[in-house]
């Protein structure tokens, strides 16, 4: 009786074992593309703010919880920060929110013919609003005129709605002064930026009073020449610097 001839085995090709392989590269190369895609979707402003975040709160700052520590997000007049701003996001959104409250105080001074007692300046320093004597205080008073009602809500109202420090400060003329109760232009100016400073926190009670010091200069810091009129005029006056809380330091953000 012949043998029954078992069958060989079935041999795999060889060209197959490239199979599980490609199959592996397959399933990486989807899951790249997916967190690509999901990464071009994503709102790079979001992006942004989450990154400052997580930032300031490994760095002693304020992180998620707002009204602590230096600001760092903001919205007023329209960020326009791109994906490769050197590490300055915050400085740049700071800038263009105080532009944009500038822009906001030119614009009443304008409507309201205010010129001549009121102008604005931004430096690396802050924005500065400058305020002439006489449209706050009679001559050799620290006693607001009620004049002052068309600046101090209005100034009260920009300031609520930024989160910075604020430092107000009263100048004088070289002029002396010699009363019961201003000895001399030191007092005269101490008194002159605390009363408006108390006028701008009773102005709007949304304004926290621990962003806020008063400083008087009294002649010594002077904008103009004491010898004219003119000059003495203009150094007659209170400032209002709002403080920037982030600067620029070599491409690189540094808080202040």
């Amino acid at each position: 009786m012949a043998r029954k001839k078992t069958p060989p085995p079935h041999e795999e090709e060889a060209g197959e074992a490239w199979l599980l392989p490609y199959s592996d590269m397959l399933t990486l190369l989807f899951a790249l593309f997916l967190c690509l895609f999901c990464m071009g979707a994503m709102d790079k402003n979001k992006v942004q703010q989450m990154g400052n975040a997580f930032h300031m709160a490994f760095s002693g700052g304020a992180g998620f919880f707002p009204g602590v520590g230096p600001a760092f997000m903001y919205t007023a007049g329209g960020s326009s920060q791109s994906g490769d701003d050197n590490g300055n996001g915050a400085y740049i959104a700071e800038n263009e929110t105080l532009q944009h409250v500038q822009r906001q105080m030119d614009n009443y001074i304008r409507e309201n013919h205010l010129e001549g007692s009121l102008q604005t300046s931004l430096t690396e320093d802050g924005l500065m609003i400058r305020i002439k004597e006489k449209a706050l205080f009679p001559s050799g008073s620290a006693e607001l005129v009620p004049e002052s009602q068309l600046v101090g809500p209005v100034v009260a109202g920009l300031l609520a709605a930024i989160p910075e420090n604020v430092v107000i400060s009263g100048h004088t003329d070289n002029v002396p002064i010699s009363t019961g109760q201003y000895p001399s232009n030191w007092e005269l100016s101490s008194a002159r930026a605390l009363n408006f400073m108390k006028f701008l926190l009773a102005s709007n009670r949304n304004l926290n009073p621990a962003r806020f010091s008063a400083l008087g200069y009294s002649e010594y810091r002077p904008v103009a020449s004491n010898e004219t009129e003119e000059g003495r005029s203009q150094n007659r006056r209170v400032e209002i610097m709002i403080n920037r809380s982030f600067k620029m330091a070599e491409g690189t953000l540094v808080a202040k």
